[in-house]
């Protein structure tokens, strides 16, 4: 589990195709301290296992699925991505519950520069903005943020400059395709209560 605080950026050394799959690795020097074999990583939102720690950062082994269901299959060397460590049990939950699980995979519609923050419009499947509510929160990349706005399919949020210094949001421009977890909170009460699951939010 995460909780969508990034801890640091780090960068796409290699891709390397294998059979279907692909191996990522990474730099990672903001996590360094959690790269153990086994150990969950999310990279831009996508919890990712380390199958081996390197002097650079470490090697994670993409499943078919996940290069199909988030922007990972798009990567390739020079990509700067957000890290974040697995939550441990005696850590804070400064942002929300993340799996690292992304639901679908939305577009940057709009940008606005403000004095010291950005207002960003992403566009998203339909299906997925049932569970998107007005001030709840989402992960967008990794990053948890909190909604300012939504439509049937689209939703906004204003990027502090912390956030603008510290993870790749920053860099998004318009028609930039991000990963988008959307709260499991959401998912489990709709499932309690009968509703059928939104087409189009299958995990990865």
């Amino acid at each position: 589990m995460f909780t969508g605080l990034v801890r640091g950026v780090g960068e796409v050394l290699a891709v390397t195709a294998v059979e279907g799959a692909a191996r990522l690795a990474l730099t990672a020097d903001a996590v360094r301290d959690a790269l153990l074999p086994g150990a969950s990583i999310a990279v831009d939102g996508v919890c990712l296992t380390v199958a081996e720690p390197t002097a650079d950062g470490f090697v994670a082994d993409v499943m078919p699925e996940t290069l199909e269901r988030t922007t990972l299959g798009g990567y390739g060397p020079g990509r700067r991505v957000n890290l974040e460590p697995a939550l441990r049990a005696d850590d804070r939950l400064g942002g929300h519950v993340v799996q690292g699980h992304v639901d679908g995979v939305g577009r940057v519609r709009s940008r606005v520069h403000g004095a010291r923050w950005d207002d960003v419009e992403i566009a998203l499947d339909p299906p997925l903005a049932r569970y998107v509510a007005e001030k709840g929160s989402i992960c967008v990349n990794g990053v948890s943020l909190t909604v300012t706005h939504v439509s049937d399919d689209a939703f906004g949020v204003s990027l502090i400059p912390t956030t603008l210094a510290e993870t790749t949001l920053g860099e998004l421009e318009t028609g930039s395709p991000v990963n988008i977890e959307v709260d499991v909170i959401a998912k489990y009460v709709e499932r309690l209560l009968g509703g059928r699951p939104a087409g189009g939010g299958t995990s990865a």
